[in-house]
């Protein structure tokens, strides 16, 4: 394909990289990138790059990959609760200030040839170019002049939070919640720089309204910090902090929106990062989003013979997994959200949780990788010695381990057929997207009173993971056992449920799977 000009609105990290991705394939090209503001005026802290975000990153240009590690923090990972710290060794975590990684890419997109004009504020209607990248962020002009043609959608979440950091690095990337007298914040914190770290503090509204954040919330204009809820912070995580202060960057409580689009492409204008889609930053940054987009929409520009082939397929190679990342990190979402239900776990149990909690990582897979803390959180699990826990088979060791509740003993984690239709037993079919919907509120607050609650639905892996984390709210709410079916293929999942507490018992739907597993043959439930 024969593209002359190539005009990028916005300069972040997106635009930036996709600007230099395709000047370097198609170095005949004028390609220039439009940004509103000074080149070195941005807003936020520190942007995370996970390993694989790395490894994709190197096999698209190696240079700015390595510019950008050259510049970055490296840290590992830890979760606390009280006096409880458990630290998960992670040595290719790497974080980098935004203003930093602007830089990097800024040099390196002009090394290539890209022409970056700063301080001009441009539209696509006035744009005279073969191809229009609007990575205009997630206020995008552009989305929302072409409504009509993109079909955005903005679902608000529940919970509230705000980005603030602090004049040191902590010792490794954090997550920490605090409880005061109006309630419980959690911060996800990690250190980008020898000096610096990002503080991003999360709470419920209830909190946040008992606190008084609704009412300074109001009074700080769009452009200051607000001041209040940083002094109350900085005074709540005081130990963490090391008594450090909380920076502000135009730092106000805000509500996470996730944003999705029918369609990515129009004409020769294409949407890139933000500006189609936003993924819950529990599991990972929109900055990691964007640079992806940019290495699939260079692809497609490269594979296809004409523009419109190229973003036809740029969208279809690339939707599946930005759509897969949504659905992961809602969960993540709302499993924060609920946080504060789980700090009485161990701390190696809940850092299960957390690693498991949205279906992404198997109970194996952090194994593999943590087995020493998986160890200490599986013996919290089923009450034994981290040394009784076997080197391998976890997933069948967990559905293998007794269960005491109440009066009943059960020897292994999966429930007897009979027990489904015994008078003590209630069956609810859970068929809703959300434990924490409408819907899913109203049967927790209605749940009859049952020896034991038994979960069904469809037989998809979605809706088990949905099961679960409803089972894990009714859990809160009844003395029942609880029960989860799920289909045969789903053991991972249920290995991490029972693990992470979010159900008792489970159900396989086919027979066979319990009766060719000698650890659980004959079955006991006494009372």
């Amino acid at each position: 394909m024969n593209l002359e000009r190539v005009a990028v609105l916005g300069g972040g990290p997106g635009g930036l990289y996709a600007a230099r991705l395709i000047k370097r394939s198609h170095p005949n090209a004028e390609v220039t990138v439009y940004e509103q503001s000074p080149p070195d005026q941005t807003f936020g802290f520190g942007v995370g790059l996970a390993s694989r975000t790395q490894r994709n990153l190197r096999e698209a240009d190696p240079a700015s990959l390595e510019a950008i590690v050259a510049a970055a923090h490296a840290h590992e990972m830890s979760m606390q609760v009280g006096d409880q710290i458990a630290r998960l060794a992670h040595g290719d975590l790497l974080a980098i200030a935004r203003t930093t990684l602007l830089a990097v890419l800024q040099q390196q997109a002009q090394n290539a040839g890209v022409q970056i004009h700063f301080g001009e504020r441009r539209e696509a209607s006035e744009l005279d170019a073969d191809l229009i990248i609007a990575a205009d962020g997630i206020n995008s002009a552009t989305r929302t002049q072409m409504s009509d043609t993109f079909g955005p959608r903005i679902d608000t979440g529940a919970g509230l939070y705000l980005w603030c950091g602090t004049d040191f690095a902590l010792p490794s990337a954090i997550f920490v919640p605090v409880t005061t007298e109006h309630g419980t914040f959690v911060a996800h914190a990690y250190p980008y720089a020898a000096d610096r770290s990002t503080f991003l503090i999360e709470t419920d509204e209830e909190t946040w309204r008992r606190a008084g954040f609704d009412v300074s919330t109001d009074r700080t204009a769009p452009t200051d910090s607000d001041g209040f809820a940083l002094e109350y912070l900085q005074d709540a995580f005081a130990d963490t902090l090391q008594h450090h202060r909380l920076i502000g960057n135009r730092t106000r409580w805000t509500r996470f929106r996730t944003i999705s689009c029918e369609h990515w492409h129009s004409g020769n204008v294409v949407l890139l990062g933000d500006a189609a889609h936003t993924a819950h930053y529990s599991i990972g940054s929109g900055t990691k989003l964007a640079m992806e987009d940019a290495i699939a929409l260079d692809h497609a520009l490269t594979a296809s013979p004409n523009i419109d082939d190229a973003l036809a397929d740029y969208e279809r190679a690339r939707r599946p997994a930005v759509e897969y990342l949504q659905r992961i990190a809602h969960r993540s979402e709302l499993w924060w959200e609920s946080f504060p239900q789980r700090m009485a776990l161990p701390v190696e149990q809940l850092l299960i949780a957390y690693m498991t909690r949205a279906g992404k990582v198997s109970l194996n897979r952090f194994h593999d990788t943590a087995p020493t803390l998986v160890r200490k959180g599986l013996a919290s699990y089923a009450d034994v010695p981290a040394d009784a826990i076997p080197d391998t088979d976890i997933t069948d060791w967990t559905i293998g381990q007794p269960l005491d509740h109440g009066d009943c003993r059960f020897e292994h984690r999966i429930a007897p057929a009979d027990l489904r239709d015994a008078t003590t037993t209630t069956v609810l079919d859970i068929d809703f997207d959300s434990a924490w919907g409408p819907e899913a509120t109203a049967l927790v607050e209605t749940a009859p009173t049952a020896r034991t609650l038994w979960l069904t639905g469809p037989s998809t892996r979605s809706s088990l993971l949905s099961r679960l984390d409803f089972a894990e709210r009714l859990g809160h709410h009844t003395d029942a056992v609880v029960v989860v079916e799920a289909p045969t293929s789903c053991r991972a999942d249920v290995a991490a449920g029972l693990a992470s507490v979010r159900m008792h018992l489970a159900f396989f739907r086919d027979p066979a799977t319990s009766d060719a597993d000698p650890a659980l043959s004959g079955l006991r439930v006494s009372t």
